[in-house]
């Protein structure tokens, strides 16, 4: 009955994102009706039998974490980049309340009091995301951008030169060495709160910045971070049960955790490419994306002239003529492709249409006979 329940809320969830427009979370009357139901549901619920099934773990895992985790993957792999910064506002708070709160309910001895806490925390991370509040973007837009951005910004400089620092000092064996038999001889709960903040503190900090940018790089690559520490956060705190008392455990975590986030090894977007992409059916999107993203960097780096030579050559390789992925007649695509680009490379300096248009952009003569001597010689290899 609980599954049952846990799975019902997540469908209620799932339907009423996907079919309800987004409104920014401007109506204040949305708001108030939303937190009156709430206070409503969570007070009545615990009282009756059926608080004790929805009110769960299980349900705050699969609103809090789970569906969280699928919609940013999903925002990740989609061409739209303005979703990314919706659901990193998301992760920025609703992802590290829910982490830093799964505790609470093994404190709490009482059932009726468990059922309070879980239908509180259930309806504050839907209400983040409800499609009529927005809450997330509303957090940003109040509390956020105005006061948390700019007093964060500084910090996050300063503790990327101390990661960097970090890096350096891990690199020797004998520091690790040291640091980590320190680490062993702590309390479980202690080495529980430095793993959970070792993979929240730092990501949180940049999150905030990232947002605050208009390069969407950084938001896409904290998002896909928080996409793969929030599946590591539910396997461990799932398992932590029966393995926490092995002697390397939370050392595990927190080594996977430093992999999944610094840049230098960018686990993160290779565990995201290789398990969550596949495990979600997302990989046409994702290719898809990747694809959208060569070509602005295309655009970016060349002149329109080359830029355009460049994408029939590609749309030559990918005409679909050969469906056969052995690598060697790949190859031998290739290098068609590779001799057809520099044919058409070669041409350009001589086309008519390109030369005078190149003039003319520069306001020279267009004319190739009888030119004014004077005029400075264009380098070609710039244009």
């Amino acid at each position: 009955i609980s599954l049952c329940c846990s799975l019902g809320v997540l469908l209620v969830t799932s339907l009423g994102y996907k079919y309800i427009d987004p409104t920014g979370g401007k109506d204040v009357k949305i708001h108030v009706l939303y937190i009156a139901t709430a206070i409503v549901l969570v007070a009545l619920l615990p009282l009756t039998n059926i608080g004790q099934y929805v009110y769960t773990e299980l349900t705050v895992a699969l609103v809090g974490a789970m569906y969280p985790v699928y919609r940013s993957t999903k925002a990740v792999c989609t061409p739209d980049e303005d979703d990314d910064k919706v659901w990193l506002q998301y992760w920025m708070f609703g992802g590290v309340l829910f982490m830093t709160t799964t505790f609470v309910d093994d404190v709490i001895q009482q059932d009726i009091i468990d059922q309070f806490w879980l239908g509180s925390l259930l309806f504050t991370f839907y209400w983040l995301y409800f499609p009529l509040t927005c809450g997330a973007q509303v957090v940003y837009e109040k509390f956020t951008a105005p006061y948390l951005g700019p007093t964060l910004k500084p910090l996050q400089q300063q503790m990327s030169s101390s990661i960097i620092y970090l890096q350096q000092a891990l690199s020797n064996v004998t520091h690790l060495y040291l640091v980590w038999i320190v680490f062993m001889f702590l309390p479980a709960g202690v080495k529980r709160f430095i793993a959970i903040a070792i993979g929240t503190v730092y990501p949180t900090i940049c999150s905030i910045t990232a947002v605050s940018t208009e390069d969407i790089e950084n938001d896409t690559y904290w998002l896909t971070y928080w996409s793969v520490y929030g599946c590591l956060f539910l396997i461990m705190d799932v398992t932590e049960d029966f393995l926490g008392r092995i002697p390397g455990f939370y050392s595990l975590i927190i080594v996977t955790t430093i992999y999944l986030m610094l840049p230098m090894f960018r686990g993160a977007d290779k565990v995201f490419r290789k398990i969550l992409v596949p495990l979600a059916g997302l990989q046409e999107l994702l290719l898809l994306r990747d694809a959208i993203a060569i070509k602005k960097q295309m655009l970016k780096d060349l002149d329109p002239e080359r830029a355009a030579v460049l994408q029939k050559c590609i749309a030559k390789f990918f005409d679909g003529s050969s469906a056969d992925s052995d690598p060697s007649v790949l190859k031998k695509e290739l290098k068609q492709g590779w001799g057809h680009y520099k044919s058409l490379k070669m041409d350009l300096p001589f086309d008519d249409r390109w030369y005078t248009k190149s003039k003319s952009k520069l306001g020279y003569s267009t004319t190739r006979k009888g030119e004014d001597v004077s005029e400075p010689n264009l380098n070609w290899s710039l244009v």
